[in-house]
């Protein structure tokens, strides 16, 4: 049984539990391990004082960034060594449900060409609205580095922002029409939703069949589901569901090796310019409960 003061200490920090953790993945590009630092940082809101805090929620968002920047140190690491294109955790958006921030997976594939400060002064202050002095706080810099840290940040992902918003009622339709199409054989429809310089990325992380390398234009994006086709023919890949993945519009399914996959769409004038599918069984140990029957 929860003691007064951890019942106090839960009293003001679950309701900022959701936005912690929307910063820690978007830190991390990992849901478990931003759900373990919101964790950590939850057990050291225990351990202080908590009365002399003026504001938990600055607070709170300063120890989340200093953890996520000591994972970073590590993770960089792990990701110079991992098998394949590397692509963030999927992320489903529940029914009626829509990302505000606007960071898709490009802009998160964006994100993680930086360096661990520019990232953090970056989504702090563009995305979450933080002040560059309480940014100065955070991650030990002056404020007038924070500033040009997220300005040198922000020229890196502005050509990962979308041209355009394409109201999600068509971006769901036309991830429909690419399953129909790719699952069903129907390689003159697939490549009429395609762009001229179409790529793939498939993240298997080494432990399910995946490119090793991003698949670039029509020709060869073609050829892959040409391939693909054939296989599917004999043993059909089922739909879980459509929806929102990391703010672009894709699906959910399994696959003939009974892999559970994400694929995800990014559209630029109304053609699939990349494809991003997620197959490493590690990155979607998350998709459970209503995502996944």
């Amino acid at each position: 049984m929860a003691s007064p003061s951890e019942k106090d200490a839960a009293a003001t920090f679950d309701p900022l539990r959701p936005k912690l953790v929307r910063v820690a993945y978007r830190m991390l590009g990992s849901v478990a391990d931003a759900e373990d630092v919101v964790q950590e940082a939850f057990i050291r809101w225990l351990a202080i004082d908590r009365g002399a805090v003026r504001e938990p929620e600055g607070f709170l968002c300063r120890v989340v960034t200093r953890l996520c920047l000591d994972i970073l140190k590590s993770a960089r690491r792990q990701r110079e060594t991992y098998v394949g294109p590397w692509l963030p955790e999927p992320v489903v958006e529940a029914d009626g449900d829509e990302d505000l921030d606007d960071i898709t997976l490009p802009l998160m594939m964006a994100l993680e060409r930086l360096s661990p400060l520019e990232r953090a002064a970056f989504l702090l202050h563009d995305v979450f609205g933080v002040g560059f002095e309480e940014i100065a706080e955070t991650i030990g810099r002056e404020p007038a580095a924070c500033r040009q840290l997220a300005s040198r940040a922000r020229t890196h992902v502005h050509a990962a922002r979308p041209r355009f918003q394409m109201p999600r009622e068509r971006g769901l339709e036309i991830a429909s029409a690419f399953f129909a199409a790719s699952r069903g054989g129907d390689l003159r429809t697939l490549q009429s939703l395609l762009a001229d310089d179409v790529t793939v990325h498939a993240d298997g992380g080494g432990k399910k069949p995946a490119a090793m390398e991003p698949i670039i234009g029509l020709d060869k994006v073609m050829a892959l589901h040409a391939r693909l086709a054939r296989i599917l023919a004999k043993q059909g890949s089922r739909l879980v569901r459509y929806g929102f993945i990391n703010g672009l519009p894709g699906f959910v399914t399994i696959e003939p090796d009974n892999t559970l996959q994400t694929t995800a769409l990014q559209l630029e004038d109304g053609k699939i310019a990349a494809i991003f599918v997620v197959r490493n069984p590690d990155k979607l140990r998350h998709l459970t409960g209503d995502t996944v029957h």
